[in-house]
């Protein structure tokens, strides 16, 4: 009897695969809750290839596990309820379909998985605190669309071995996603962005997307059909106006002139907001007829005046030259992006004025609250003298950085600005900043990357995927704010000309610092009231963090307000070896020396890279015959 009794422990203790009382601790209903169709319709994934869904969706239930207790796998004891419990989400539409004998995956697999990696402090351990920051940097975000998708898969992608894989199933492999499902996306294993993105896993019908597609395009042409109808009506309506209503009486026509609709747009806005129409004459009188002393600044717009209103208050007057009856759109799409955002950091719009009259022409002016302190660009390269202390610096960047976070991700729709620069950061009379000159602006749906084949900008702070690509995102901003954050900190211009008379960029210059240990040399000597070293670095490497070259390196505006608020550290910064105004022999050269695909060498502390744009892909974009230099090759406006 003591014998057997033995045995039976003996038993129990090896083989705890098959104790009784085992029940499963993975949670499958989370891929009942992220089906969007019926439980009984497969989902996309499932349809498609089965074995690979079923292998995608385990370590999705392993991530939110992981979540839950910090371990990546259950007890081997639970191995059958385990697979009892994953059939049973399975039979829901696939009743036939044996999981285990279909894809030849073993029962004790399920407990089974990375050797030397069982639990999160394992994972940390083994992987560098630096990856560990990056992927959280790059993940914390929603990852459903294809370009943050791309920058948290990517920061995933150089992460160390974690060791021996045992079976095929819950492979090392797989681990990085499913901690980064875990940990560093705060929407969790549980968001179908994050499945769709870290696991593959399309949770949608094939019948219910065919269905959704039909009724979508029904529904686009009879829209587009009843805009056209729409749109002629109005034509016709606009013609029969301007053609029965003489101009030259001096009164305002404002509102039947221009381009159909984009007057009108701006009356409705008016009816609905506080925006304020002008007259001619308020603003004349104002500007004292416009006179030259009131001027105080200049652009390929028009000018900017200074005014005094009947108020008392003070006011700036953006007048656009050139102006007709039938180019309204800038002036009109510029009133429209200012008067849909409301933010500390951004100007504010009083009021506008669209007038036609005898004397003056067709006058499109818009009114602004007057920034006493003029812009950024006046304090760092005008002639004053005096330097800005670090404090009233600090203070700037973090303005802007908000500014420019709240454009894109709390105006709806998202607003890309396109042309962030020195003089248009301007500073009220407590040098808080406000981010001005809408003309460029663009609104940018969620999820949208705009491609254009004309570029827009100012040299020095466009970035390089738009200025060669046309490739338009919110990180196109970022690349900018960090040229304007790198003049803050330097008291240099983002592009000047060095002794041989060719262009040097300040990001260039910035890099060269950094990847040497001296990022302290890029802060202007003589600043007052110099912060600590530890403050003035970290502000430098965010500048040169936002001037990557490579768009999928830069961090998001939200991520740099996080960074300059609280104490999280810099991610570290990928390699850059091609400078920004290279030529193309330059860059094809650069590239061929790192076989176009190979990975580039960096200092020690900075992550190598692979370089993306091979000589190939360069000759489908500039010609053969091209000997000039990439920021020749644009036509940008050069107003500094």
């Amino acid at each position: 009897m003591i014998i057997k009794t033995f045995i039976f422990i003996l038993f129990l203790t090896t083989f705890p695969l098959f104790s009784i009382s085992a029940t499963c601790p993975l949670n499958f209903t989370i891929l009942t809750t992220l089906n969007t169709a019926a439980a009984t319709i497969p989902p996309s994934s499932f349809t498609s290839t089965p074995c690979q869904f079923v292998h995608q969706a385990l370590r999705l239930v392993q991530s939110d596990y992981l979540l839950r207790t910090d371990s990546f796998l259950p007890p081997l004891n639970s191995s059958i309820p385990c697979w009892n419990s994953f059939q049973s989400y399975i039979n829901q539409f696939a009743p036939n379909f044996n999981i285990r004998s279909s894809c030849g995956f073993q029962t004790n697999w399920i407990s089974q998985g990375c050797v030397n990696v069982t639990t999160r402090q394992q994972f940390e351990s083994i992987v560098p605190k630096s990856a560990i920051l990056n992927m959280q940097l790059n993940c914390n975000q929603s990852i459903q669309d294809n370009s943050p998708c791309a920058l948290c898969t990517t920061s995933l992608s150089g992460l160390p071995s974690l060791g021996q894989s045992v079976g095929n199933l819950s492979e090392c492999t797989g681990y990085p996603s499913i901690y980064a499902a875990a940990f560093a996306n705060h929407f969790g294993p549980s968001d179908p962005g994050t499945a769709k993105c870290l696991f593959a896993l399309d949770f949608t019908s094939g019948a219910s997307s065919g269905n959704k597609k039909k009724v979508v395009i029904i529904v686009v042409v009879c829209v587009v059909s009843v805009l056209v109808l729409l749109l002629v009506v109005i034509g016709f309506w606009v013609y029969w106006k301007f053609n029965d209503k003489a101009i030259g009486d001096g009164k305002d026509y404002g509102a039947n002139i221009g381009e159909a609709g984009s007057v009108s747009g701006l009356d409705s806005m008016q009816q609905s907001t506080t925006l304020i129409r002008f007259s001619i004459d308020d603003i004349k009188k104002a500007t004292k007829n416009f006179h030259r002393d009131n001027i105080i600044g200049k652009g390929g717009y028009g000018n900017v005046y200074k005014g005094l209103l009947n108020d008392g208050s003070e006011v700036a007057f953006k007048r656009f030259k050139n102006c007709s009856a039938a180019g309204d759109t800038s002036f009109t799409h510029e009133v429209e992006v200012i008067a849909s955002v409301r933010h500390v950091n951004l100007v504010a719009l009083r009021g506008y004025c669209s007038a036609t009259t005898r004397l003056e022409g067709y006058q499109r002016i818009i009114v602004c609250d007057l920034m006493k302190n003029g812009s950024l660009h006046d304090h760092l390269f005008g002639s004053g003298g005096t330097k800005l202390s670090w404090p009233v610096r600090q203070k700037i960047a973090l303005g802007t950085a908000r500014g420019l976070a709240y454009l894109h991700y709390g105006a709806q729709p998202a607003i890309i600005h396109r042309d962030i620069k020195a003089n248009n950061i301007l500073l009220d009379d407590k040098f808080e900043a406000k981010v001005a000159d809408f003309g460029l602006a663009k609104f940018n749906p969620e999820g949208m990357t705009h491609m254009s084949t004309r570029v827009a900008g100012t040299m020095g702070y466009v970035a390089p995927e738009y200025a060669l690509y046309g490739q338009l995102t919110e990180r196109s901003d970022v690349f900018s704010f960090g040229v304007v954050l790198l003049e803050l900190l330097s008291g240099r211009k983002a592009l000047e000309t060095n002794d041989d008379g060719q262009p040097s960029a300040l990001t260039d210059w910035a890099w060269s610092l950094v990847r040497t240990g001296n990022a302290l040399d890029v802060i202007e000597d003589g600043m007052p009231e110099q912060g600590s070293n530890q403050v003035l670095e970290k502000y430098v490497l965010i500048a040169v963090l936002c001037s990557h070259p490579q768009l999928y390196a830069r961090p998001t505006m939200d991520q740099v307000v996080k960074m300059m608020e609280t104490e999280d550290e810099v991610p570290t910064i990928p390699g850059r070896p091609i400078p920004l105004v290279a030529g193309r022999l330059d860059i094809e050269r650069s590239a061929s020396s790192f076989g176009g695909s190979g990975q580039l060498s960096s200092p020690t502390g900075y992550q190598s890279f692979t370089l993306e744009m091979g000589s190939e892909h360069h000759s489908s974009n500039l010609s053969r015959d091209e000997k000039s230099s990439t920021s020749r090759m644009l036509s940008l406006d050069s107003d500094q």
